[in-house]
């Protein structure tokens, strides 16, 4: 069983613990935006293929952690339809595209950024790619949704989103394995420690 471990107020512990980001559910122009990774007919043809994909791996007592922009333009109650024919306890991150509506859904939880534990590993989770983010000098990810594959990060932080990942929710050594194909990440505040430096009077 393998522990979910919230430091911002989620709480348990869980089977499994999914991540996905960027699914855009309902929007049609993605398929003029991103023909090579979403090569459907139609927007109900893509919509299917990534509930189906979510139906089939994940459990409604697993944990799902979406980065971000989970519909875009929807009609609010087929909205609603989608959510809960959706398995699992829903939480959310905040991408651009989640408005009042996608707000208004019964996700489990909403947070901006979480900070997470899942497997072992500490997990900065925001629809927005950061430069830094807490523990990054100590091993912290940073996982990320919102460029749908044009920046694609490095060992430690990285675009999971559907446009990267494929359609369907992945877990987090199906990241890591992926991060490991990417180049080192390069330190933008340099070697030097400033934050734990004491200051002498």
């Amino acid at each position: 069983m393998a522990a979910l471990v919230r430091a911002d107020g989620w709480e348990g512990a869980v089977s499994t613990t999914w991540l996905y980001a960027d699914p855009h559910f309902f929007h049609e122009s993605m398929l003029k935006f991103c023909p090579a990774t979403r090569p459907f007919a139609n927007v109900g043809e893509m919509n299917h293929a990534m509930a189906s994909a979510w139906r089939t791996i994940v459990r409604p007592s697993d944990d799902i952690i979406v980065v971000g922009d989970f519909t875009h333009r929807a009609d609010p109650a087929e909205s609603k339809k989608l959510f809960d024919s959706l398995p699992g306890k829903k939480h959310l991150v905040v991408g651009n595209h989640d408005g009042k509506d996608t707000l208004a859904l019964p996700w489990t939880t909403i947070k901006d950024i979480a900070y997470v534990s899942i497997d072992s590993t500490r997990v900065v989770l925001c629809h927005y790619p950061l430069l830094t983010w807490p523990g990054s000098r100590n091993g912290a990810l940073q996982l990320y949704g919102h460029t749908h594959g044009r920046i694609r990060g490095n060992q430690q932080s990285a675009d999971i989103g559907v446009d990267v990942m494929g359609i369907a929710p992945v877990r987090l050594n199906q990241v890591k394995a992926y991060m490991a194909t990417l180049p080192p990440r390069t330190d933008p505040e340099g070697v030097d420690d400033f934050e734990n430096e004491v200051v002498k009077p």
